[in-house]
């Protein structure tokens, strides 16, 4: 074990809030998970996955999969992975895959940094996607907060060169703290420009939650880097 699993592995970005597993949640856990979920304790092979080579997006955190799900049935030549903690919101990905007849898009349901770090292989990823996490507001939580400098290395290093890590934050103040993160790093390029916010590029879906926060007035903010 390495001085920064041990420390990923004490300090989390998450909590885990189970809450209320609907039974159809349930069934797709049950039923359809053996078919979409990626194992956790192995390297994965994204083509043999797949069962082709295509561009492969990563969504950390995908909460109740609607968005990860849009995504993927806009984009059919694209292979998606998600993961997420909250098992009631893998089991409600699982039921829209199954609804929408989705075949490119797999599951794991465990901390994204072990999963990211242990199972996919370095420079597999094309896009690598990281929407409204938790924000940790209080300054004694700030060492929650997913994205730190271990965190940007860990995504460069499975990203391709050219690769994206687009991030989106409601939080000005966790939006401030990611572009501080980034501009310390040597493998990613603002592609706003240095200290600058992207627009919302058209695949990302705006959520329900997000159109709430806009009707009271609250931002979004975009943060888009390339992997030179």
């Amino acid at each position: 074990m390495t001085d920064t699993d041990s420390h990923h592995r004490a300090i989390r970005s998450f909590v885990r809030r189970e809450g209320r597993i609907t039974r159809s949640q349930q069934r797709a856990l049950d039923e359809l998970l053996p078919a979409f979920g990626l194992p956790a304790d192995k390297v994965i092979d994204p083509a043999a996955v797949f069962g082709r080579s295509a561009p492969l997006t990563l969504e950390i955190g995908f909460g109740n999969g609607d968005s990860l799900a849009t995504m993927a049935a806009q984009d059919p030549a694209g292979d998606f992975i998600g993961i997420e903690v909250h098992r009631p919101g893998v089991g409600h990905l699982l039921l829209e895959l199954e609804r929408r007849e989705l075949t490119n898009v797999r599951v794991m349901c465990d901390d994204a940094v072990q999963l990211v770090r242990h199972c996919l292989p370095d420079r597999s990823l094309d896009r690598v996607l990281l929407f409204f996490p938790d924000p940790w507001p209080k300054k004694r939580h700030h060492k929650r907060r997913i994205v730190q400098p271990a965190f940007v290395e860990l995504i460069a290093a499975k990203l391709r060169p050219g690769g994206i890590l687009h991030m989106a934050t409601d939080w000005e103040p966790y939006a401030e703290h990611m572009l501080g993160v980034l501009s310390q790093s040597d493998a990613f390029r603002n592609c706003a420009g240095q200290g600058n916010y992207s627009p919302r590029p058209d695949y990302r879906p705006v959520t329900k939650f997000e159109r709430r926060g806009q009707r009271l007035g609250h931002g979004v903010w975009d943060l888009i880097y390339e992997r030179i």
